[in-house]
């Protein structure tokens, strides 16, 4: 019997008194099948953190009750905003209450769409509590709202250690977590939808050849048979098949429970609900998950590549099933029939809540946000006194990223966790001094190629796979840095922009996440146009408005060591590096790239005349065409200050960006006077090899006449010269501009 809460009485909801937590329950019952057998302790014992066998009778019908006090709050949590995501989590609630039953809680996700059940995990454990939820009633109100239960997952709830939106990045996180802590399970669940997303298996598969022995990351596939709004495409798939499939990317214990053996109820199709099985036969498929995941888990963990496999119907025990369980319509609130039916059918008695919230309480020594890895800081090895090399101004040409790479090196040697990835190569970067004081990661040392088994530099052939590790490493604690050709490093961004706006909100300091994209349009004329894409700066141009985003575009081999030795002291920033792997003359000294961090740009050139143009240069090649723009203008006797835009998001006005709403605030702004002495003049032109849309804060501040001289579109070519020249980026053209802007 189902009773509505408004009308319950002590005695009609089992004969408690209604605990404060569960204040916003809608429904109770008043037992379930053998409450008096397996209801009378909590499986979890005092002073425990797991349960103390997995084939515990006990152990098995409280994590059946787990489960359906999971789906139970999922389900009322989104019904009462008529919004929000229950029928994927609902298909693995046995799978999250085994894990927590047997004392796993560093619990990763790649389905953004399963968080009220994680948001649920989180309140069962009162981790919660951190953002002053205590009852069921207040994590309704705030789901879905400001300031409060973000409508996907995120870091910024407490217990919680990834964000997730996007589908198929979670295992990054995993696989990072893995690495930085030997020893504790990172159970990941990846949807089968998600796992159709391109890199999911490859990524696990790549890190699994670079660090053969780190298999402390648990792949658990939720395997529903459907997808957001369709049969999901690997519904067909046998089950033998989809072993194979496992099997033929490196896991070498593949474990599956499939909820079609134990249904005694008829139900048709591949794909069934065990919600709808006797009481008998949900034991049976609970204890099959509980014992399975407990042999997965220690497979894991003693170093086999192993992966646990859930296959039941998306929807289970929720208001519908399938595809169309996915999200909530305005309409599935919890007036409505459907609803009521099935939030009774998964109502609890009270001793149940209370048996649910002691074994969640007491999981893994205490609720999550006092015990998983990300609620503390990550003790980073000190790196002392960095040595950098100051070039000569003026003398002989140097290489950017090389300089760089010299300090990576060091970074990595003084610092063991420290990563490096390249998917396009460090040699081929003007890097490979990092390749040969740190070794490329491989199975098969040689010294030909610089690589060794217990190297640093992580160089899989996926830019999702590369940003992902090295993201999820900054977002965990760690330090890294992803290398890329400016042109492929979009196919990396999705997972990057995801951390650093989980950065943004974190409730901890974190390094910053730290890229170096080099080998941009400019260098890559014989390439042609397929390898000339720099439009990837419009993303970080848009980015900067976040708070904390910051591109930097270092001048020359000076200006680099001074921006990366800047990046490595920041926290919950995302920092983009770009510049070029030519030589190029060096023009700027160490103290002129401290001023253009601080103010945002610094003048390296400044010739009188009667009228002053403002070159204002982002990047290091682009600096050519405006060194002889001034020549040609001083013939007409016209002067020119020559400005080189290193950290354009200082050059903002302070309410442009949202810096004020981001963790670790970063609030310095160049002031109205400052900006008049460093881009005051008669006529302002904007000059970059990459995107105009880096120019936004200079040109809404400045007053002159001005223009932009941007990249337009590729084309093969001999020279950089001849690609500037073929986007209008010249002296000429830019003499004749500043000329016309004047008047």
């Amino acid at each position: 019997m189902t009773i509505s809460a408004d009308a319950t009485t002590q005695e009609n909801r089992g004969g408690n008194e209604l605990p404060d937590f569960c204040e916003g329950i809608q429904y109770f019952c008043e037992t379930k099948p053998d409450l008096d057998i397996y209801g009378n302790e909590a499986a979890i014992a005092a002073e425990k953190t797991a349960i103390a066998k997995a084939s515990d009778p006990t152990a098995v019908y409280q994590t059946l009750l787990a489960a359906d006090a999971l789906r139970y709050l999922t389900l009322q949590v989104t019904a009462s905003k008529g919004s929000g995501h229950p029928g994927g989590f609902a298909s693995k609630a046995e799978v999250y209450a085994a894990l927590v039953m047997l004392g796993y809680k560093n619990i990763i996700t790649e389905v953004g769409h399963h968080a009220p059940g994680f948001y649920s995990a989180m309140f069962l454990d009162r981790s919660l509590e951190e953002m002053g939820i205590y009852n069921v009633q207040q994590m309704r109100d705030r789901f879905r709202e400001h300031q409060g239960l973000l409508g996907h997952l995120s870091g910024q709830i407490p217990g919680l250690l990834n964000p997730a939106g996007p589908l198929g990045q979670g295992q990054h996180f995993a696989m990072a977590g893995a690495k930085l802590h030997p020893g504790v399970l990172f159970p990941v669940t990846i949807g089968d939808g998600g796992m159709g997303e391109p890199y999911v298996m490859s990524s696990m598969a790549h890190f699994n050849t670079a660090y053969p022995n780190i298999t402390n990351f648990l792949p658990i596939l939720v395997w529903n048979g459907f997808s957001q709004e369709h049969h999901s495409m690997v519904s067909t798939k046998p089950n033998q098949e989809m072993i194979d499939y496992w099997r033929g990317h490196g896991f070498q214990e593949i474990i599956l429970v499939n909820a079609k053996d134990y249904d005694d109820a008829n139900q048709p199709g591949e794909y069934v609900d065990s919600t709808e099985f006797s009481w008998k036969q949900r034991m049976a498929f609970t204890k099959a998950v509980l014992e399975g995941l407990d042999r997965a888990a220690k497979s894991a963990l003693s170093g086999k590549l192993t992966v646990f496999i859930i296959k039941q119907l998306k929807g289970a025990g929720v208001h519908t099933r399938g595809a169309k369980s996915h999200n909530l319509k305005p309409g599935d609130t919890l007036d409505k029939p459907h609803i009521i039916e099935s939030l009774q059918k998964r109502a609890l008695p009270v001793k149940a809540w209370e048996l649910v919230r002691q074994n969640f309480e007491r999981s893994s020594g205490g609720p999550a946000v006092k015990t998983v890895v990300t609620e503390n800081q990550l003790p980073l090895s000190d790196l002392g006194e960095l040595s950098l090399e100051e070039f000569e101004v003026g003398g002989e040409k140097k290489v950017a990223t090389t300089a760089m790479g010299a300090i990576a090196a060091q970074v990595g040697q003084k610092d063991p966790n420290f990563l490096v990835s390249n998917a396009d190569g460090n040699a081929a970067s003007g890097i490979n001094n990092i390749n040969m004081a740190l070794k490329i990661i491989h199975p098969t040392p040689d010294e030909d190629y610089h690589q060794a088994p217990q190297g640093q530099v992580y160089e899989p052939l996926s830019e999702d796979a590369c940003a992902g590790l090295a993201a999820g490493l900054s977002l965990f604690g760690g330090r890294s840095l992803w290398c890329s050709y400016e042109s492929f490093a979009i196919n990396g961004l999705p997972i990057w922009q995801t951390v650093t706006q989980a950065m943004a909100e974190l409730r901890r300091p974190t390094p910053a996440t730290i890229t170096l994209f080099t080998a941009g349009a400019l260098e890559q004329g014989r390439n042609g146009w397929t390898h000339q894409r720099p439009e990837i700066e419009n993303y970080f141009a848009a980015m900067m408005r976040n708070g904390n985003v910051f591109p930097l575009f270092p001048c020359d081999a000076n200006s680099i060591q001074v921006c990366y030795r800047w990046a490595l002291t920041a926290k919950n920033k995302g920092i983009t590096i770009t510049a070029s792997k030519s030589p190029l003359p060096v023009r700027s000294t160490f103290e002129q790239s401290h001023q253009a961090l601080r103010d945002g740009a610094v003048i390296l050139q400044e010739t009188p005349g009667d009228k002053t143009v403002v070159l204002a240069v982002i990047g290091d090649m682009t600096l050519i065409p405006a060194y002889e723009a001034a020549e040609k203008l001083a013939e007409q006797n016209i002067g020119s200050k020559i400005v080189s835009v290193i950290n354009p998001r200082r050059l903002y006005r302070s309410h442009d960006t949202a810096w004020e709403t981001c963790a670790e605030p970063d609030g310095d702004f160049l002031s109205d006077a400052s900006f008049q002495r460093l881009f005051g003049g008669d006529a302002l032109i904007g000059i970059t090899g990459g995107s105009s849309a880096m120019f936004e804060p200079i040109m809404l501040r400045s007053t002159v006449n001005r223009d932009i001289f941007a990249w337009k579109r590729g084309e093969t070519a001999a020279s950089a010269s001849q690609v500037m020249e073929i986007n209008g980026i010249t002296g000429d053209n830019l003499a004749k501009r500043a000329m016309e802007l004047m008047g």
